[in-house]
């Protein structure tokens, strides 16, 4: 039996997060003080009290979901993955579990992706929209046929459960014609631009410099990367798949499904929140009807 650790991404993030770890973990503590020194503000500050506002900051975000998981799983006694994956931003706790980055590496490119998508934002003005009850190959046409406006599938969450990304015109014509082709729900996201969208080229550039100049080692079980929902173990692979991942979709539900298909029987997540559990069980659910396994 294969044990799978996943890693959750933006949107996980509440107040008080990582607060008990810190009080009861001298280890946990170190490493959140560091994270302190090396962002050169105190984000513990804003994880443990801050407001739902305060927490939705791109700069505080990404971080703070990255520390906390990221924290988690190294000062957690006994977590022997055989696989890895994570959620978008949960890609870079993964590769810090599976040795692949530091602790000190992974977060300083986790600030630098975060600043960076914050810019492309505000470059480009733009969105998510959240899919609900319609096959994937439909979403895809649909988007594909919005020629004069920007709009692509960027999350495949579970089957039924695709998030588009793209300008905002585009994303509003996709969410109507959608809709129409019997859509259970087409809902605009309250997110601040459009991720893993071609929008976000600008982001990819920068981080990608920042990611050519750090350390990628081997890693120490496959990784299922977002760009591919293939396992890696390479550090070239690892670090170009990294790169790519901005402006690529991030293809959850397969890489589930080759997870399962390559032995993993248990899935445990590591971070804030539940919310991949649930979709890993849908995946599941779905395959299992389907008579995959």
């Amino acid at each position: 039996m294969k044990h799978a650790f996943v890693f959750p991404g933006q949107g996980a993030q509440f107040s008080g997060m990582g607060k008990s770890l810190y009080e009861a973990n001298s280890l946990a503590k170190e490493y959140f003080e560091q994270a302190n020194e090396i962002l050169g503000f105190r984000i513990t500050d804003t994880m443990f009290a801050g407001t739902d506002e305060e927490l939705k900051q791109t700069k505080v975000t990404q971080p703070a979901i990255f520390l906390h998981s990221t924290i988690l799983f190294l000062t957690t006694q006994g977590l022997q993955p055989d696989m890895v994956t994570g959620h978008s931003l949960g890609e870079f706790s993964a590769l810090v579990a599976n040795k692949v980055l530091s602790f000190e590496d992974g977060l300083r490119l986790v600030a630098k992706r975060a600043a960076a998508m914050q810019r492309a934002c505000e470059i480009n003005p733009s969105t998510m929209a959240a899919v609900l009850g319609l096959e994937d190959a439909k979403v895809e046409e649909i988007c594909a046929g919005i020629t004069d406006e920007v709009v692509v599938a960027a999350n495949y969450n579970c089957p039924g459960q695709l998030v588009i990304s793209g300008s905002i015109a585009g994303v509003n014509n996709a969410c109507e014609l959608l809709k129409a082709a019997g859509a259970k729900r087409a809902l605009v996201l309250q997110v601040g631009g459009a991720f893993h969208s071609p929008l976000m080229e600008p982001a990819r550039e920068e981080l990608q410099a920042a990611i050519e100049a750090t350390t990628f080692g081997n890693a120490i079980c496959p990784v299922y990367q977002n760009v591919d929902a293939k396992p890696y173990t390479d550090a070239a692979s690892i670090k170009q798949n990294l790169i790519n991942q901005l402006t690529a979709p991030v293809r959850w539900t397969q890489s589930v499904q080759q997870m399962v298909a390559d032995g993993a029987a248990k899935f445990t997540e590591v971070g804030p929140g539940n919310v991949l559990q649930g979709l890993v069980k849908k995946i599941h659910k779905e395959a299992e009807t389907a008579g995959i396994n």
